[in-house]
């Protein structure tokens, strides 16, 4: 009983310490990413929290199997260096009952994985998604921010105004540059409207002018005008895309098997197996000997991360171009590194009776 709860104590502590650092880390990463999507004008400057925190929820289950990971491979780490562990060995206490309250502490955050990878994710892919067609379907007017440069939805307009303060159809000081195959054009002017006509949008310019360039003759063409109108939003209501297969929920990637959706299930189901392998890798992976100065099992431990969740990722491209079945893929490499990891714990737990056997086995020189 001691036993447990002393290790449970050390494993919680060393995950919600790692946790925190890992979750500051990446979610500030995301965010300056997303901010600068919106000052591209990819994403709306309004939607910047909902798509952090949809973000965030997508690879929240990356950073909980990283976390657990590192948890159990620095506790672990500290009480090899601490020789806590010798003396647990003289006890009669190996490694493999380690396991048991490894996977006690660990249930729980891998329930909330599984949780998030079959539920969640697909969830924050579809909301985000909406955000994004969302804010594309907006007119280009819409989308311009009062004193900045912004381009259109087709990239083929560059947009600045001063919106009226007192009526949100008005503007002023317009600049607009296009461009075509043709050539391009600049018009300029000191005032403009909004007019709809059916589902278009015109922008109607007052006392200004628009120098058009040709392209293949060079020639430039000067013209004043008191009124002009430039078509602003030139898409109607756009029919609903096919969803990509990160977006659909689980139930409905196993109802329709297709080689997208079994990819998109490796996904998910093969990051779920690789937090339980990587706790019980991390059993294997935290021994150290504590006369050495310098300790690297952590650096071995983050290595085999990496290695794989690349994997993880390899699988998916296989699965979905139908190169490998869904079960092959699951079973030959969750499989194998579970494998592993019980064999790596084995060892590490008769490592000393196979090298006394070694050394018996050997001829006393004479």
């Amino acid at each position: 009983m001691l036993f447990d709860s002393t290790l449970r104590r050390e494993l919680a502590r060393a995950f919600g310490a790692t946790l925190v650092v890992i979750v500051t880390i990446v979610v500030t990463m995301f965010l300056i990413r997303v901010v600068g999507q919106a000052a591209r004008g990819v994403a709306s400057p309004q939607d910047v929290v909902l798509v952090l925190g949809y973000t965030s929820l997508v690879h929240l289950p990356t950073m909980l199997a990283l976390s657990l990971f590192v948890a159990v491979v620095v506790a672990l780490g500290r009480m090899y260096r601490d020789s806590e562990m010798s003396v647990w060995f003289a006890s009669g206490v190996g490694l493999t009952r380690f396991v048991r309250p490894v996977l006690a502490t660990a249930w729980p955050v891998l329930a909330v994985i599984a949780l998030l990878l079959l539920f969640v994710t697909p969830w924050s892919h579809r909301n985000t998604l909406e955000l994004r067609e969302r804010y594309e379907q907006r007119s280009d007017l819409s989308r311009v921010t009062p004193g900045v440069f912004q381009s259109s939805s087709d990239g083929r307009r560059v947009f600045f105004i001063e919106r009226d303060p007192v009526d949100a159809t008005q503007a002023r000081n317009v600049f607009i540059l296009q461009r075509d195959p043709d050539g391009e054009s600049v018009t300029s002017a000191r005032a403009g409207r909004i007019d709809f006509e059916g589902p278009d949008r015109f922008l109607t310019l007052e006392r200004g002018q628009r120098n058009q360039s040709d392209a293949s003759s060079g020639e430039t063409a000067i013209a004043r005008f008191e009124s002009y109108r430039v078509l602003v939003d030139e898409r109607a209501a756009r029919a609903a895309r096919e969803r990509p297969p990160r977006t659909m929920r689980t139930i409905d990637l196993l109802r329709d098997a297709t080689p997208r959706h079994d990819g998109e299930l490796a996904a998910r189901f093969g990051l779920l197996a690789a937090a339980v392998n990587l706790v019980l890798l991390g059993v294997g992976l935290a021994a150290s000997n504590p006369r050495r100065a310098s300790n690297w099992n952590l650096l071995f431990a983050l290595l085999a991360f990496v290695v794989y969740f690349n994997l993880v990722s390899l699988t998916q491209a296989w699965v979905g171009t139908g190169r490998v079945a869904l079960p092959v893929a699951l079973g030959a490499l969750h499989g194998s590194v579970f494998a592993l990891a019980i064999a790596l714990v084995w060892w590490r737990d008769h490592a000393a009776t196979l090298r006394l056997r070694g050394a018996q086995r050997r001829p006393v020189p004479t």
